[in-house]
C-alpha cells in the first residue's frame, strides 16, 4: 500500500485551458486509462488518514496494491484524469465540483459512505475555556475558518456561516464574522494558520482534531447548531477490478473502524 502527498511547482495554465468546457482543471486531451494493476484513489487531505489505514488493511488481506494520493486538487488533477480508479471527497458539494473535472465519473457513480460532524478546534488545554459555539459568539475570540473563495474546492466552504445562521439569527452571523481573523483556502492551510496566528478557535470537521490530538483539543458543537457532511467515493467504470471491492470493504466492520476511529459515523 502506498500513499503520496504531492508537492509540485506552479503549473502554467493557458487561458484556453482554463476556459475548456467542464471544470477548472479539465484537460480534454488527457486519456483516462486507469487499469494498471494498482488501485489509485485521489482526493483532499483530511479523509486520507483513515483511507491510508484502510488501504493497508485491504492490501494485506487481498494482496491488491492500493495507492492513496491526497493534497489540494491542483496538485493531482492531471494525474487523476489519466490514472484515477477512485475519486474521494469529504462532502457532497466538493464531489459535485469534482464531477466537472473528471467526466469519467457521473453523479450516479457517487456513493456516500460516512458522515462527520463539524467541531471547534482549540489549543491544547483549551485556554479560553470554549465549551460551545455560543461561546464564539459571546466572547472576543480569534477564529479561523476554511473557505473556497470561489476558486478552491474544499468541504469547509460555507461551514461557519451554516452553523452561525442555524438558529435564524442574523446577529449571530455578524458576531462570528467580526471574530474571524483568517479565511483560508483548504483545511491544511486553515490548520497552519490556526497555529501560526495562535487563534482561539478553528471551525472544521471532527477528523482533523482527532488525527492531530497531540497538537490540539476538540470542542463539540451543540446539537441544535451541529452540521454534518458526508464522505463519498466514485469508482471509474474503467477502474481496476479491485476498486469496487475496496470501496465495498470500507462498509464492513473491519474497514469502517478506521473511519470511526477518526470521528466518522455510519
Amino acid at each position: 500500500m502506498k500513499w503520496k502527498n504531492l508537492i509540485i511547482g506552479t503549473v502554467s495554465l493557458s487561458a484556453s485551458f482554463l476556459t475548456q468546457a467542464g471544470g477548472q482543471f479539465l484537460d480534454p486531451q488527457i486519456v483516462h486509462q486507469p487499469k494498471d494493476g494498482v488501485i489509485r484513489l485521489y482526493g483532499p487531505g483530511g479523509p486520507h488518514t483513515a483511507l491510508i489505514k484502510a488501504a493497508a488493511s485491504f492490501e494485506k488481506k487481498t494482496g491488491q496494491e492500493v495507492e492513496v494520493i491526497y493534497d489540494p486538487e491542483k496538485k493531482w488533477s492531471q494525474e487523476a484524469q489519466q490514472r484515477a480508479d477512485i475519486i474521494f471527497s469529504p462532502s457532497e458539494q466538493s464531489m459535485t465540483a469534482y464531477l466537472e473535472n473528471y467526466p469519467f465519473i457521473t453523479s450516479k457513480d457517487v456513493v456516500p459512505l460516512f458522515i462527520h460532524p463539524a467541531v471547534i478546534v482549540v489549543a491544547k488545554g483549551n485556554p479560553k475555556n470554549i465549551k460551545s459555539f455560543e461561546d464564539l459568539i459571546k466572547q472576543p475570540v480569534k477564529i479561523v475558518v476554511t473557505e473556497g473563495k470561489g476558486t478552491y474546492n474544499t468541504s469547509g466552504t460555507g461551514l461557519w456561516e451554516d452553523i452561525a445562521g442555524r438558529l435564524g439569527r442574523l446577529d449571530d452571523i455578524k458576531k462570528i464574522r467580526s471574530n474571524i481573523v483568517a479565511f483560508e483556502q483548504g483545511s491544511g492551510a486553515a490548520f497552519k494558520s490556526f497555529q501560526q496566528l495562535k487563534a482561539d478557535a478553528w471551525i472544521t470537521w471532527s477528523d482533523w482534531p482527532i488525527a492531530n490530538a497531540d497538537k490540539v483539543d476538540m470542542v463539540t458543537i451543540e446539537p441544535e447548531r451541529r452540521i454534518y457532511r458526508d464522505f463519498n467515493m466514485a469508482v471509474s467504470p474503467k477502474a481496476d477490478a479491485g476498486a469496487a471491492q475496496f470501496m465495498a470493504d470500507l462498509t464492513t466492520e473491519e474497514g469502517a473502524k478506521y473511519f470511526q476511529e477518526e470521528g466518522w459515523l455510519l
